[in-house]
């Protein structure tokens, strides 16, 4: 599937070939940090397959709770997490998010991982309500 994206602030845009099949849910740790919310949701991807069509991107590496080094991307303006790249093992694999996916509707997860990490409260979201709009409680 051909997609496109990029950062918050438009300095990165991309696109690329991605298998709608490889989208995940992340709870571990660093995913829940450095997306600020529960949970990261990224699509697998090769480096082949991603086109850096504007911008620079902004590295930091990171020991991740697997025990491995991960280079995680951003823009170097607003901050936006563009992917995440294992360091040191010679894979091209790397992790997508596909909150900057613009066709991110049709990349339903297909699994998730370090559930462990997970919090409680994701289990079941359906009994949370729901506003069509942002709205002031009580």
């Amino acid at each position: 599937m051909k997609i496109d994206g990029g950062c918050f602030c438009g300095h990165v845009t991309y696109e690329a070939e991605v298998d709608p099949d490889a989208v995940f849910i992340c709870h571990c740790t660093d995913c829940q940090i450095h997306s600020g919310t529960a949970y990261g949701v990224v699509v697998g991807i090769l480096d082949e397959e991603f086109h850096l069509l504007s911008g620079t991107l902004k590295t930091f590496e990171k020991l991740a709770d697997s025990g491995t080094v991960r280079a995680l991307t951003f823009c170097p303006d607003c901050g936006t997490r563009i992917h995440a790249k294992t360091v040191g093992e010679g894979s091209s694999f790397f992790g997508l998010r596909v909150g900057t996916v613009r066709q991110r509707r049709e990349l339903i997860p297909k699994a998730q991982f370090w559930c462990r990490s997970a919090q409680d409260w994701v289990a079941d979201l359906s009994s949370i309500p729901k506003f069509e709009k942002q709205s002031t409680l009580g």
